[in-house]
């Protein structure tokens, strides 16, 4: 069951849409299928370095209690929704969304893209019942900002589910003791059927909610097992399966 959660500040009408199904299926196809731009040259694989600013980046944020001044303490990106005001987290980044904020490609204090309230949270039931780790994975939407949406602004990343076992992913992410984000590439293994492991170093607290790129596109978050890790080194995420897949589709492409 897929519990959504919307905020009493909420309140983003939404336009009728005709012939719903069809639409939502034509749009979902589009959301999965999107091409990236060119990322940035990286650091060779398993080794952690500053992500410079550029298209990609864009798209990842910090996610903070309240304001810039409350301290970062997770970090989400952007996705590509119908209504284009979607990011994707770790769920449990996500206990407080009435005080969290998200600011895209924030860097050295500074929010570029401007700083993002949420309107609503989608979660897993199994997630808000007994915080499985194989759901920790969250999707939240996002009020305008000065009429606009937040993919309008930095684009969003199509979402990949169905990945090979070993594939490779590039993580981007922000450390709390950091004021700008980190990038890692490197195979991931699998820890269990569930839970997907990649070896990255300094990934620390903050990182969780990071996204795991696949060619461009998200293939997981930080989060999981242990809530990440509970070393630097080692990070996991949940397998984006078909229950993934439903909670995002629930969340990019809503009904009414």
């Amino acid at each position: 069951m897929i519990q959504r959660i919307l905020l009493r500040q909420a309140g983003r009408p939404r336009a009728r849409r005709a012939s719903r199904i069809l639409l939502a299926v034509a749009a979902m196809a589009a959301l999965l299928s999107v091409d990236m731009p060119s990322a940035a040259a990286v650091p060779p694989l398993g080794v952690t370095a500053a992500a410079l600013p550029d298209a990609t980046v864009a798209r990842v944020g910090a996610l903070f209690a309240g304001g810039l001044d409350g301290g970062h303490f997770c970090t989400a990106a952007v996705v590509h929704s119908a209504d284009r005001d979607v990011i994707a987290t770790a769920a449990h980044c996500l206990d407080h969304p009435d005080t969290t904020v998200f600011a895209p490609g924030y860097r050295d204090g500074k929010a570029p893209y401007g700083v993002w309230r949420l309107t609503g949270v989608n979660v897993a039931g199994d997630w808000t019942d007994r915080k499985d780790p194989d759901d920790d994975i969250a999707f939240a939407t996002l009020a305008p900002l000065d009429g606009a949406q937040i993919e309008d602004i930095v684009g969003g990343f199509p979402v990949a589910t169905e990945q090979p076992d070993d594939v490779t992913v590039t993580v981007l992410g922000y450390p709390s003791t950091l004021d700008a984000p980190l990038r890692c590439s490197n195979a991931t293994s699998l820890l269990s059927e569930t839970q997907r492991r990649v070896e990255c170093p300094d990934l620390s607290g903050g990182t969780s909610g990071s996204p795991w790129l696949a060619d461009g596109a998200l293939a997981g978050v930080l989060g999981g097992y242990e809530e990440g890790g509970s070393v630097p080194e080692v990070s996991y995420s949940a397998v984006m399966g078909d229950q993934a897949l439903e909670l995002y589709r629930e969340a990019a492409v809503p009904a009414g």
